[in-house]
């Protein structure tokens, strides 16, 4: 279901907007525009989030990395 949103803008925007309707489908440019900064801002939002997740993560002990491969080699 859509909603309606409305905004101002200075009358001679508007004026040079009038003026392109027949090139530009103003209602669709700023839903594009809109949902592509949602997007963005949501994107930023995650990386916040998991960037805070592993800095609060403790780490491995040291020589975890060396043991896993020895392991992963010889087959246990």
């Amino acid at each position: 279901m859509s909603e309606i949103v409305s905004f101002k803008v200075p009358r001679e925007l508007k004026e040079k907007m009038r003026r392109y309707k027949d090139r530009i489908n103003w209602s669709k440019l700023l839903r594009d525009f809109l949902a592509e900064k949602i997007r963005l801002l949501e994107a930023e939002e995650n990386l916040k989030k998991i960037s805070r997740m592993i800095s609060e993560t403790k780490g491995v002990p040291r020589g975890f990395s060396a043991s896993s491969i020895r392991e992963d080699r010889d087959g246990y």
